[in-house]
């Protein structure tokens, strides 16, 4: 049993594209570390997907999250249902339904280890970014 996943098996936006990836991209534009995507439909039934990642320091995670909010928002026309964690910025935690957003300082993330946790999930393969003009 392989621990990667087609990128392409996902919930869709009202665009066609994931929500998964649209976080992804937002996440990337503002430059998010160790950036993974976790499959969770073979394991919960509370999400389809994780996305984890890292910002540097309080001023860069809220900005990450500032960015996923907003293109979550402008490209598949989601709010979150829940965020925590935004003022104090170890960990970021972003309920979209079908999509949580996990962004962690280093220190929370190296302490809390979702990876670890959710280790029977599937890691999905990141598709490139699109080539821009």
């Amino acid at each position: 049993m392989g621990n990667t996943v087609d990128p392409g098996a996902s919930v869709f936006s009202a665009t066609g594209t994931p929500t998964w990836q649209i976080a992804l991209r937002a996440a990337e534009s503002k430059q998010a570390r160790d950036i993974i995507i976790l499959d969770l439909r073979e394991v919960t039934s509370f999400a389809d997907f994780f996305l984890i990642c890292t910002g540097q320091n309080k001023p860069q995670v809220q900005a990450i999250w500032d960015e996923i909010a907003m293109q979550m928002k402008l490209h598949a026309g989601e709010r979150p249902h829940n965020v925590e964690g935004y003022d104090n910025a170890g960990w970021v935690l972003g309920d979209y339904g079908d999509l949580l957003v996990h962004v962690f300082d280093p220190e929370k993330r190296e302490y809390y280890g979702l990876e670890r946790l959710w280790r029977h999930a599937t890691t999905v393969a990141l598709p490139p970014a699109s080539p821009t003009s």
